[in-house]
């Protein structure tokens, strides 16, 4: 027979979702979420400069290795260069690492570790709520930015809906998984913030220009060989794909992706299960 403790005791799903519903309103009216949509909010400003710079240039004017440069292609172009080798990386690095450091560093881990739940159901509550304040953050940037530079040159809204579709899509795979890792070095490391950004702005860039193994264990090597198949067609941005093109096909990239998010999460889930962690006074 159940103690009133044991049958009050919330089931793993439950503790989730109880987290989750803690941590997204504190993610989203954090300071750390101001200076991060202050980030996304980069490339509507440069979407509205380009705006002005093509509404006062010939547009014969705008082309890349001859041929010309559509609005559609320069939309995929910024969501290469700003959203997948920048701001995607970024953001799981500052929140993936924060999900149980920013606990211990604020000595309020207490808290939630003495209430009925597992220790694990914390760091899968507060990821859930991290993925949903990302796309949160990321959604609105993407769209404005769309409907700014798609219809330029010529461009068609509707035909280039699909593309957008595509690139939400790959843009939550790859915060999916970066939160996933960064959880893990957040729930490992002492100091994870320098050894994010070092992996993202140090290691991934570095080895993804060398032949070799060591780019299969960047998130960046399986997400950057997505953009292709979810960006506008255009032959002149094509054209600066090429130095890229040494990627898996895109069903193996979903895979490895996936199994790389789920295994992250899992061993992070464990790691906070079964390590003790002391908080400074």
């Amino acid at each position: 027979m159940s103690t009133p403790a044991t049958a009050r005791r919330p089931s793993y799903v439950g503790s989730v979702l109880r987290i989750f519903d803690l941590s997204l309103g504190e993610m989203l009216w954090s300071r750390r979420s101001v200076f991060l949509a202050l980030l996304v909010g980069g490339p509507v400003v440069l979407a509205v400069i380009s705006r002005v710079v093509w509404a006062l240039t010939p547009v014969d004017a705008l082309r890349v290795n001859g041929a010309s440069v559509s609005g559609p292609g320069i939309f995929g172009l910024m969501i290469w260069l700003l959203y997948v080798r920048f701001i995607v990386p970024i953001l799981g690095v500052f929140y993936g690492t924060g999900l149980i450091a920013d606990e211990v560093e604020n000595r309020t881990l207490t808290y939630l570790f003495t209430r009925p739940i597992p220790r694990g159901a914390v760091l899968v509550g507060k990821y859930l709520a991290y993925l949903a304040c990302t796309v949160l953050l990321i959604l609105p940037s993407v769209v404005l930015v769309f409907f700014l530079m798609v219809p330029l040159n010529g461009g068609s809204i509707g035909a280039q809906f699909p593309s957008l579709v595509g690139d939400l899509g790959m843009l939550a795979a790859g915060l999916a998984a970066y939160g996933a890792v960064f959880g893990w070095v957040g729930a490992r490391v002492r100091r994870p913030l320098v050894a994010g950004l070092v992996f993202v702005l140090g290691w991934e860039p570095a080895v993804l220009l060398f032949p070799g193994y060591l780019k299969h264990l960047t998130v960046a090597y399986y997400l950057q060989a997505l953009v292709p198949h979810a960006m506008p067609e255009d032959s002149a941005i094509s054209a600066l794909l090429q130095a890229f093109s040494d990627v898996p096909g895109v069903a193996p990239s979903l895979l490895a992706l996936a199994i790389l998010t789920g295994a992250a999460l899992w061993v992070a889930a464990r790691t906070v299960e079964s390590r003790e962690y002391v908080l400074e006074q």
